[in-house]
């Protein structure tokens, strides 16, 4: 749509950029202009300035410069036009319409906001009537408290089906109106028409400019509900606006206004399958959280979920049962996004524990719980490596080489000709790690690439083990003489965090190449390969407090600490079974099945050891 220049020039000269800017942020007057911490980077003293003469801001610390709607696009990461119809509100000007049609469509489009409006504050009122007290009771025993309910605009549609529709009609919305918004439906009978939602919990749909568009209701538990004629009738336990002039749900994700500010602000992007998982992240800090609306995820809404976030590099973060059906549900997501990857833009699988979702999650392991789950999150090319791998067995030629025609059939959907290039060399790569490269915990001659071990994912990580896997890596990491003591066993315990198990795996190379190597050096070496973060992740007290024998070893410390010992403890707390384990467990089994490849196998162990 083009808005012509002068229709801009009168929203700016109709606004007072310091107020608008005021709203969001903190303003103080500076003799002309006005001043504020500026809002898009951190800082203290302020270096944001604001001249309302000249309708312009500009900040000296991080360069930010533009106008009134320049500003409402970054703060409230919004779409030009999106910005431009908030502010025309504001301004109190209507939006140009290119033609009758559209005038007329916008007017009707109207109407139907403010009858959604009043049909969502109905609802809500619904859940202060004395003769619903027992479904308040309900809504608050699911977590639904007063401030959230006014938050998200819950409420509560009765069972009594001309209810809303009097009210509505009382304010003077049609039955036409009311069918066209999706809430009243036309009778099959031959009857009146009755409202849609009846007898369920109510989640308002808004778009990204917050106004309501769709619902979703939740059906209420049997013993609140009136007897079913049919007693072996189920109602479907959600049930979802149809398509509307306002609402497309093939478009739209739930919560998303909410969700494209808390992103702006630097929350991590969260997809979960429901509103209740929504509603429970955001109570508990998720504040970046969306749902799709009863549906798969579609193209139209993974470019949604990107264009809702600011930082260069997009990677939302897709939640999915880890149950079979959810891990179904993740390999369709995958094959729809494929296609649509782009330079810096993709997404992150994160599995739940069989049985869970947020919001039990949220309630059983709280909000560190939850956090662990995202952790263990693994990008789409170790969900689909995971995926094509996990219990199964790559013995011969043939099997590895139909391993790498699957993954590269499933890469010839990717677009983008420079992506698709560098999975295929991920693919070679990996193979080519995983099984002609076994780790074997010897040294190698300074410069040469050590031999690592294959990558083992774990998409849903215990808690009690991805604890014991930090300690390890920790101890190592804080006392590297260390790892002399340990190294075979240090190659060989699995990670549940694939950015973790990266971390292991350069620190091996690191003590390949340089034996000697000291605290302070290790900690710059992986810093310039961008392991900040997973450093500050397990070099804390979070970590120490399980094992104090993790942390650097104080300069006066006796030499009779025995760190190898308890590190040895907590591997074997593991489970892990070491190479002459597998020796001594498997030589009797492969002789009495003439297993010639195993022996032959078993055989390149034993020298190994023997080597050693």
């Amino acid at each position: 749509m083009s808005i012509p220049p002068r229709f801009l020039d009168e929203i700016r000269n109709r606004l007072t950029l310091s107020e608008i800017i005021g709203r969001r942020t903190t303003v103080q007057r500076a003799g002309r202009e006005f001043k504020a911490c500026c809002p898009f980077h951190k800082e203290k003293t302020p270096s944001f300035t604001i001249n309302d003469d000249k309708q312009f801001y500009h900040c000296f610390g991080c360069g930010a410069h533009g106008d009134v709607i320049g500003f409402v696009m970054q703060h409230d990461n919004l779409s030009f036009i999106d910005a431009v119809e908030m502010l025309s509100a504001e301004a109190g000007l209507e939006m140009p319409k290119p033609d009758p049609e559209a005038v007329k469509k916008a007017e009707k489009a109207k109407g139907l906001h403010e009858l959604m409006d009043e049909a969502t504050s109905w609802m809500e009122a619904q859940l202060d009537d004395p003769r619903n007290k027992d479904v308040l009771e309900y809504v608050n025993s699911r977590g639904l408290t007063e401030e959230v309910r006014a938050q998200f605009r819950i409420g509560f549609a009765p069972a009594d089906g001309q209810a809303m529709r009097k009210f509505l009609s009382q304010q003077g919305f049609t039955d036409a109106q009311m069918i066209e918004a999706g809430v009243l439906k036309k009778s099959s009978r031959g009857g009146d028409p009755y409202i849609f939602f009846r007898d369920r919990v109510m989640f308002p749909v808004a778009d990204r400019r917050g106004r309501v568009v769709a619902f979703g209701g939740r059906i209420l538990p049997d013993h609140l509900r009136p007897p079913q004629n049919d007693p072996n009738f189920k109602p479907p336990k959600y049930i979802n606006s149809s398509d509307t002039p306002l609402f497309d749900k093939g478009r739209m994700l739930y919560s998303e206004a909410k969700a494209r500010q808390a992103a702006r602000e630097g929350h991590t992007l969260i997809v979960t399958e429901g509103y209740m998982d929504v509603i429970a992240c955001h109570s508990a800090g998720f504040k970046a959280a969306v749902a799709p609306m009863g549906t798969a995820l579609t193209e139209e809404q993974i470019m949604n979920l990107w264009s809702m976030m600011v930082d260069e590099t997009k990677q939302p973060v897709l939640c999915f049962d880890g149950d079979n059906a959810g891990r179904s549900a993740a390999s369709r997501a995958c094959e729809r996004i494929l296609p649509l990857l782009q330079p810096n833009k993709t997404v992150r699988f994160a599995f739940l524990p069989d049985g869970e979702d947020p919001d039990s999650i949220l309630r059983s392991a709280g909000a560190s719980g939850f956090k662990n789950v995202l952790e263990g999150s693994l990008s789409l090319f170790d969900f689909l490596w995971a995926t094509h791998t996990a219990g199964r067995e790559f013995e011969t030629p043939e099997s590895r080489a139909g391993l790498g025609k699957t993954l590269n059939k499933l890469v010839n959907n990717i677009a983008d000709a420079d992506i698709q290039r560098h999975y295929r060399e991920l693919i070679r790569s990996k193979i080519s790690d995983s099984f002609f490269k076994p780790y074997t915990g010897k040294k190698k001659p300074q410069g040469r690439a050590p031999k690592t071990p294959p990558l083992r994912v774990q998409p849903v990580a215990n808690r009690k083990d991805l604890v014991a896997q930090k300690i390890l890596i920790a101890s190592v990491l804080n006392n590297p003489q260390l790892f002399e003591g340990v190294e075979e066993e240090f190659g060989l315990f699995g990670i549940s965090v694939p950015r973790l198990d990266a971390l292991r795996h350069k620190m091996i190379e690191i003590f390949h190449n340089e034996p000697d190597i000291d605290f302070d050096s290790i900690c710059t070496n992986l810093k310039t390969y961008g392991f900040s973060q997973e450093m500050d992740d397990i070099l804390n007290e979070s970590v120490y407090v399980h094992a104090a024998f993790a942390r650097k070893a104080p300069e006066n410390e006796a030499e009779s600490v025995d760190k190898r010992g308890q590190w040895m403890s907590v591997y074997e707390s593991l489970g892990v079974q070491t190479a002459q384990d597998e020796v001594l467990s498997g030589w009797k089994s492969a002789l009495e099945q003439s297993n010639e490849a195993q022996e032959d196998r078993l055989r390149d162990l034993i020298k190994i050891k023997s080597s050693e």
